[in-house]
C-alpha cells in the first residue's frame, strides 16, 4: 500500500509542479511577442517565487498545513493554482497581468509542495529519505516538463499558450489524483491546534535550525541554476556556432533539470544507509565545484558543456529531499507540515536574491564568471550540515550513526 501511495503522490506531485516554470520555459517566445528586458525575464521566474514564499509564510503562521487534511489542501491549491496559470494563456497580452497572475500561481504552489512531503512522510519511516527523494524526484521532473513541451512549439503545440495551458492541464489531473486516491498513512499525527508560537520553537531547536541552514544554502544555488541555465546553454550554444540553439538549449535544460529526479532518488537511498548529513555535504561539495567551474566552458563544444552541466544537474537537488526528511524526522511530530512550509519559505526567499542576482552579474562580468558567485551557497550549507553531524540529535536523521546508537 505505501508504494502504491508513494507512486500516486510522485505522479501528483510531478504534474502539479509543471506549473512552476512554465513561464519561465517559453520566455524566448514572450520575448518576442512582448518585447521583454532582461529584467521582465527575471520578473517571471522571480513572481512565482515571492507568490510561494508569501502563501508558506501564510501556511507556516496559521499551521494551515496541519489543520486541514493534507490532501484536500494540497487538490484546492492545485486546481487553484492550474486556474491562475491558465489565466495567462487565455488572457494575458502583456507582462503586467502575467505577473500577477505568476504571484498566485506561486501562492497556490505552497499547497501543494509542502503539503505533498508531509503525506509521503506519513507512509515511510525506515526508507523516508528514499521515499522523499523520489516525490523531489518527481517534482524536479515536473518543473524541467515545460521546457521540453516547449520544443514542439511550432509542431505539436501551436504557441506558448497552448504550453501555459496543458501546464494547467496537468495541475488540474494532480488534484484530482491526490483527492480520490490519496490517503494518511499509519505515521500521521493527528492535526495540531493553531499556535503562533510555534515558528518562535521551531527556530530555537539547534538541530532543525542547523538543517535549515543547510537547506537555505542549497537554495540559493538551486533555483538561480534552474532559472539560467537555459539562458547559459543558449548563449554557449550560440557562440560555438550550433544550428538551431534555442532548440537544443530547450532540450538541454529539460535533461539537466530532469536528470536531478534521478539524483534525488539515488541519494534518498544512500542517505537511509549512511546518514542525511553525509549525502547532503558531498551533494553540495560537487554542485558547488560545478558553479565554480562551469563558467570556464562557456562556448566550448555542446557535448563537453551538456556533460559538465548533467552532472551538476545530478547533485544541485540529490541533496534537496534529505534537509525535508531530516525536518520531519527531528521537529515536533504534531507540527511537522508547518516546520516543512517554514524551511521552503525562507529558502525560497532567498532564492529571489539569486535569481535576480545572476542578469547582474552577466552584464558585470559575464557568462564565464556568474554562476561562480553561487558557490558560496552549497559551501556554506555544507558547513552547517557538518556542524549538525557533530551533535548527538543527529542519531534521529538516518544512516550509520542512527543504527550504531541503538546497537550500543
Amino acid at each position: 500500500m505505501k508504494y502504491r501511495m508513494l507512486a500516486v503522490l510522485s505522479i501528483a506531485e510531478l504534474l502539479g509542479m509543471a506549473l512552476w516554470f512554465s513561464a519561465t520555459a517559453v520566455i524566448p517566445s514572450l520575448s518576442i511577442e512582448w518585447q521583454l528586458t532582461d529584467a521582465d525575464k527575471a520578473w517571471l521566474t522571480m513572481s512565482v517565487q515571492i507568490g510561494f514564499v508569501v502563501g508558506t509564510f501564510l501556511s507556516a503562521l496559521f499551521t494551515l498545513s496541519d489543520i486541514i487534511e493534507t490532501r484536500k489542501l494540497f487538490a484546492a491549491c492545485a486546481f487553484a493554482g492550474a486556474a491562475f496559470n491558465a489565466a495567462i494563456g487565455v488572457f494575458a497580452t502583456s507582462i503586467e497581468p502575467a505577473l500577477l497572475f505568476r504571484f498566485l500561481t506561486g501562492m497556490c504552489l505552497a499547497g501543494v509542495y509542502p503539503p505533498g512531503m508531509k503525506l509521503v512522510a506519513s507512509w515511510f519511516k525506515e526508507a523516508r529519505g528514499m521515499a522523499i527523494g523520489v516525490m523531489v524526484g518527481a517534482l524536479t521532473v515536473g518543473t524541467a516538463s515545460p521546457h521540453i513541451l516547449n520544443v514542439f512549439g511550432g509542431t505539436a503545440l501551436s504557441s506558448w499558450r497552448q504550453t501555459m495551458l496543458f501546464a494547467s492541464a496537468s495541475s488540474v489531473l494532480a488534484g484530482v489524483l491526490c483527492l480520490l486516491f490519496v490517503r494518511n498513512g499509519p505515521y500521521h499525527v493527528p492535526g495540531a491546534k493553531f499556535d503562533w508560537r510555534f515558528i518562535g520553537r521551531a527556530l530555537k531547536d539547534q538541530g532543525v535550525r542547523l538543517a535549515n541552514f543547510g537547506y537555505l544554502g542549497h537554495m540559493w544555488e538551486l533555483y538561480a541554476m534552474w532559472a539560467w541555465i537555459a539562458a547559459f546553454l543558449f548563449a554557449s550554444f550560440e557562440v560555438c556556432g550550433l544550428e538551431s540553439p534555442s532548440l537544443w538549449a530547450s532540450v538541454g535544460t529539460f535533461g539537466v533539470i530532469g536528470i536531478g529526479g534521478v539524483g534525488s532518488w539515488l541519494a534518498g537511498i544512500l542517505a537511509d544507509r549512511y546518514g542525511r548529513t553525509t549525502i547532503t555535504i558531498v551533494s553540495m561539495l560537487v554542485s558547488g565545484a560545478c558553479c565554480l567551474t562551469i563558467g570556464f566552458l562557456f562556448g566550448q563544444p555542446p557535448s563537453v558543456v551538456l556533460l559538465l552541466c548533467l552532472i551538476w544537474g545530478f547533485t544541485i537537488v540529490a541533496d534537496s529531499a534529505q534537509f525535508s526528511a531530516s525536518i520531519t524526522e527531528l521537529s515536533e511530530p504534531e507540527y511537522v507540515g508547518t516546520t516543512l512550509t517554514l524551511q521552503t519559505c525562507m529558502g525560497f526567499l532567498l532564492t529571489i536574491a539569486s535569481i535576480r542576482l545572476i542578469p547582474v552579474l552577466v552584464d558585470w562580468v559575464s557568462w564565464r564568471w556568474a554562476f561562480a558567485f553561487l558557490a558560496i551557497g552549497p559551501f556554506l550549507g555544507a558547513l552547517a550540515m557538518y556542524r549538525l553531524k557533530q551533535l548527538p540529535v543527529a542519531e534521529k536523521i538516518g544512516g550509520k550513526g542512527k543504527v550504531e546508537a541503538r546497537s550500543q
